[in-house]
């Protein structure tokens, strides 16, 4: 987001922290917030009266108050009522922000029940099965196909094996992709995470499978490198012939950048 879009997302981001705050049933919130983003991407007449930067904020305030008072709770609709009150770029800024705010309560409640961590790396795993196998990747894919067919798949090869927030945003990934490949869905609910706990999250590359230990020291190496804590998530690619590949956004440390990683070389050796 650029501009007022930024400032805006600040505002409605400040609000969720209050909702948060004041005892709100998290779960209901983020349903309330994905079902408030999906109503509004299913009515471009209503995403642009809620984003109409010439209307006045109060009244935007109370049309949304007429729409959805009653029909979601107090603290959802103190959220969506902070939101079109701003000043947005672009009309898809609002609904991506209320994607946004709806994937961080979620991540919001795993953190509160100490499950970010297994949240992080139940996503990532999963997202990497569904791209390598390719049955799989179609039938997540196949934009004829019914939605909740689909999320109803994702739930049974999750249950028992990821957490209640994991099985969420996977279903999510696959109900609303709002144009976007289900891999790239997951990725962003991952930057939310990360960027719930305020980390970077780099991705190795490696031709063997890193034990505890040695993710755990990468982490750290990357950690001191970058200034800020770094979750890894380990990609195993028997075509690499040695050594490991991270990749941090859109910056790639490799074996060209020898200084950087050398510190981080010794502390897997080690």
């Amino acid at each position: 987001m650029r501009g007022s879009s930024r400032a805006a997302f600040i505002a409605g981001h400040d609000a969720l922290s209050a909702a948060l705050g004041t005892g709100a049933d998290w779960s209901a919130l983020a349903e309330d917030l994905f079902g408030i983003t999906a109503a509004l991407d299913s009515s471009a007449s209503l995403r642009r009266a809620l984003a109409d930067p010439s209307r006045e904020a109060s009244a935007k305030r109370e049309l949304v108050g007429r729409l959805f008072g009653g029909k979601v709770g107090d603290a959802s609709l103190s959220v969506l009522s902070e939101l079109v009150a701003q000043r947005w770029s672009e009309e898809r800024d609002l609904t991506d922000a209320l994607e946004l705010l709806a994937v961080e309560t979620v991540t919001a409640s795993a953190e509160a029940g100490g499950r970010l961590d297994a949240l992080e790396d139940e996503l990532f795993r999963f997202a990497r099965v569904v791209a390598g196998t390719a049955e799989l990747r179609d039938a997540v894919a196949d934009r004829n196909a019914n939605r909740e067919a689909q999320a109803d798949l994702v739930g049974r090869l999750l249950q028992g094996k990821a957490s209640a927030e994991s099985v969420r945003l996977a279903r999510q990934a696959v109900l609303a992709p709002r144009g976007r490949r289900f891999d790239r869905t997951i990725e962003l609910y991952l930057q939310v995470a990360a960027k719930r706990r305020e980390q970077l999250t780099a991705t190795a590359t490696s031709a063997v499978a890193l034990d505890d230990a040695q993710r755990r020291r990468l982490a750290e190496a990357l950690t001191g490198i970058y200034g800020r804590q770094v979750q890894v998530n380990v990609v195993v690619d028997p075509e690499v012939i040695g050594g490991i590949r991270v990749q941090i956004g859109d910056e790639v440390v490799d074996g060209t950048m020898l200084r950087r990683l050398e510190a981080a070389r010794r502390l897997l050796a080690g």
